[in-house]
C-alpha cells in the first residue's frame, strides 16, 4: 500500500491539488496497487494538546491504522511555509510517533515533493523532512521533486495544466514505484 500524504492543514489548500495529482498518477501507473490520500486539512485535531506525547488520541490512531502502519510506501506533497514544512506536517509525525513507534516509518521508501509560490519548490523544507525522517529510519528516495511557481502551472479552475511539469510529476510517480 502506497500513502500520499497532503501536508498542509489550510482549507482548500494548492497542497491538496498537486498531492490528489500524485495520487491519481500513482493510481493509473500502478493499477493493482492500493493507493490512498491523505489530508491533513481533513483530519481532526482533537489530539493536539499538552498529554499527546503520552496519550494517543482515538481519532489519530485510527488515522494511522488506516494510512500510515499498512502503508509499505508513503509520499509527502508538502507545501513551503516559512522556509521549511508547515507544522501540521511535524505534529503529524510526532503524534504517530507516539504509537508503534519503529513501524509508523522505519525502513518504509519515501518520496517527497514541495510545493511553492516562489523558486525553490520547497527545496529546504524537503531537506528538513528528509532529516527528521532519517531519524525515524525512512529510506528517502533520493529524487526529490521540486514544484515552483505553482500559480503560473495552473489554470482558471485551478488544475495543473503545464505540460513540463505534469510530465516531471509523472516521470516522478513512476521512478517512485520502482523505488
Amino acid at each position: 500500500m502506497i500513502t500520499v500524504i497532503s501536508g498542509s492543514n489550510r482549507k482548500h489548500s494548492e497542497c491538496l491539488r498537486f498531492a490528489d495529482h500524485y495520487y491519481q498518477l500513482l493510481k493509473e501507473l500502478a493499477p493493482g496497487e492500493t493507493v490512498k490520500l491523505l489530508s491533513l486539512e481533513q483530519i481532526p485535531h482533537d489530539w493536539f494538546h499538552p498529554d499527546m506525547y503520552t496519550q494517543q488520541s482515538d481519532s489519530l490512531r485510527r488515522i494511522q491504522d488506516e494510512y500510515i502502519l499498512p502503508a509499505q510506501k508513503l509520499v509527502f506533497v508538502s507545501p513551503e511555509y516559512n522556509g521549511s514544512i508547515p507544522g501540521a506536517v511535524k505534529l503529524f509525525i510526532d503524534g504517530c510517533t507516539v504509537r508503534e513507534y519503529s513501524q509508523n516509518f522505519q525502513d518504509k521508501k519515501v518520496a517527497l515533493v514541495g510545493i511553492s509560490s516562489g523558486r525553490a519548490g520547497n527545496l529546504r523544507g524537503m531537506e528538513h523532512l528528509t532529516g527528521i525522517l532519517n531519524y525515524l529510519g525512512a529510506v528517502i528516495m533520493p529524487d526529490k521533486l521540486p514544484i515552483s511557481s505553482i500559480s503560473k502551472l495552473k489554470n482558471g479552475n485551478g488544475e495543473i495544466t503545464d505540460e513540463d511539469t505534469l510530465n516531471v510529476m509523472k516521470k516522478h510517480a513512476a521512478a517512485f514505484l520502482k523505488f
